[in-house]
């Protein structure tokens, strides 16, 4: 028995932290929506009860550091499964990228093995797996658009946002998102107004959008990595109508309302930078 499941990419319009908490986690305010980026998980059951994981990708991780492998294990351990999975990755999501590509390969791994495993547990009851697994991963069970809050596991979904193009860039480095919140001076942060973003998405707002996109770990990565900086310049300078850096980084990403300008800011970004993709906002669940 098989099974195929995407595991699409997310943005953050709003990134918010407020305070460092006791558990050593910071507490965030987020706005994450889905966009049509996304790895393939294959599920194939097998009868010895093992898991493996295959990754297209060589620096990607296929042991125990892999986030689907914990999600396999995570559920197979609790609902004391006999059986055991191969799971092949097709990575297409950059790596180390801000966009939740390891999160989302978890989250696709529960969905996908609690069908393969006959488990009959609902979306909420996963997404409480997955907050075991890591912060990104209870938002990508759902997928859609959403406020996330807590240290980014409890979630509220939202309306979708209105349809546009996103280009996405990915300079050729890596960040620790670790590092950037251990960076951040909490007391020193412009907070966005969370309400604003969602009253914009609610209300098909493009433009308010685009004016409340805020993500307040760019001062520290952007200060880290002038690459970063210079994407988004050259971002605007193409003509987006929004650009914001997703998560930690290093991935920018621009909004565009009009498909004529999507090619061009594409080509102009392609030029310096080789990890460029024109794709769509999801926003909704399930798509």
């Amino acid at each position: 028995m098989k099974q195929s499941v995407k595991a699409p990419a997310k943005i953050n319009l709003s990134l918010d932290v407020l305070h460092k908490r006791p558990d050593g986690y910071h507490e965030v305010d987020m706005i994450m929506t889905t966009v049509d980026l996304a790895d393939r998980i294959d599920l194939t059951l097998r009868e010895d009860g093992l898991i493996s994981v295959d990754v297209s990708e060589g620096f990607v991780p296929n042991d125990e550091k892999n986030l689907a492998y914990q999600a396999a294990a995570l559920l197979k351990a609790r609902y004391h499964v006999n059986e055991g999975v191969s799971i092949y990755i097709t990575k297409r999501i950059p790596v180390a990228a801000g966009l939740a590509g390891g999160s989302s390969d978890a989250a696709a791994t529960l969905r996908g093995l609690n069908d393969l495993w006959q488990l009959g547990l609902s979306l909420d009851e996963l997404a409480v797996l997955g907050a075991e697994i890591g912060s990104d991963v209870s938002f990508c069970v759902y997928g859609g658009t959403a406020r996330a809050t807590g240290r980014g596991e409890i979630i509220e979904r939202i309306a979708s946002p209105p349809p546009c193009w996103v280009i996405l860039a990915k300079p050729p480095i890596g960040v620790s998102t670790a590092d950037v919140y251990k960076r951040l001076n909490v007391s020193a942060i412009d907070h966005p107004t969370t309400e604003h973003m969602i009253a914009a998405i609610e209300g098909k707002d493009f433009d308010g959008i685009c004016h409340h996109l805020h993500n307040v770990l760019e001062s520290v990565t952007l200060d880290l990595y002038p690459e970063v900086r210079n994407i988004k310049e050259q971002m605007r300078r193409f003509g987006a109508d929004g650009v914001l850096m997703s998560g930690s980084g290093p991935t920018v990403f621009g909004l565009v309302s009009k498909e004529s300008r999507v090619q061009r800011i594409y080509n102009g970004l392609r030029g310096f930078c080789h990890q460029v993709y024109a794709v769509r906002i999801i926003g909704s669940a399930g798509s």
